[in-house]
């Protein structure tokens, strides 16, 4: 009889597939970045995955987020997705958590869970403190720079915090960062300037297809880490 990731096994395995199943990964914002994120993670054949998100479905979301819909619009995030991905893997164990995480909530969340951690969060405050917990821990994690004002998908790059340049959300976090005795972070960024005219009223712009690629690479950098 087939399997859903007999495709999957042909490529890495099929001791590497055991391995992906017995792992518990968590994604922290399932918006443009983490919903693509955690959908591949799923199709991965990842056995188990906590999503965390406190937003709800907007119109706005329609253009770049894969649960967004007409039809979604109201509902809850994390609820729309844990539907999806268990139409995908109905096997999946998945936790949902409607939570922002932030540093007042960070201590709710027990980090220590998890074979490895996404950031798909969109404040400094909630990474910087999500990285550091993590680091403490000695938890695998892997962030997500700044995703918004950006059209060239091609410009995205994995690299340690301390060697990207031009993306400002990284800069930012190396500071933060260095200043708290972080000295080493897995990041996903874009040496593409962002795009002078994308910010209005502070609000920030975004693409269809830009935040689905930062999130398919996190993806497959998460999956050779626990495959290793």
């Amino acid at each position: 009889m087939k399997s859903q990731f007999e495709r999957t096994a042909l490529l890495i395995g099929r001791e590497n597939l055991d391995i992906l199943k017995n792992r518990r990964v968590a994604v922290f914002g399932i918006g443009g970045v983490g919903g693509h994120c955690a959908e591949a993670l799923c199709r991965c054949g990842v056995g188990a995955l906590d999503i965390f998100d406190g937003d709800i479905i907007d119109i706005t979301n329609i253009n770049r987020q894969l649960i967004a819909s007409h039809r979604t619009i109201g509902h809850d995030k994390v609820d729309v997705m844990r539907e999806h991905l268990l139409d995908i893997n109905p096997e999946l164990s998945i936790n949902t958590h409607k939570l922002f995480y932030l540093p007042e909530t960070a201590k709710s969340v027990n980090l220590s869970l998890y074979d490895y951690v996404i950031d798909a969060v969109d404040t400094v405050s909630a990474k910087i403190e999500l990285i550091c917990r993590c680091n403490a821990l000695n938890v695998p994690i892997i962030s997500s720079m700044g995703a918004a004002n950006k059209i060239n998908p091609t410009a995205f790059k994995v690299a340690d915090i301390y060697k990207t340049s031009v993306c400002p959300l990284a800069r930012i976090m190396r500071r933060e960062l260095k200043t708290r005795g972080i000295k080493s972070l897995k990041v996903v960024y874009s040496n593409e300037a962002p795009l002078k005219h994308g910010a209005k009223h502070g609000e920030l712009s975004s693409i269809a297809y830009v935040p689905p690629v930062v999130g398919l690479i996190l993806a497959s950098e998460v999956v050779k880490d626990l495959i290793k």
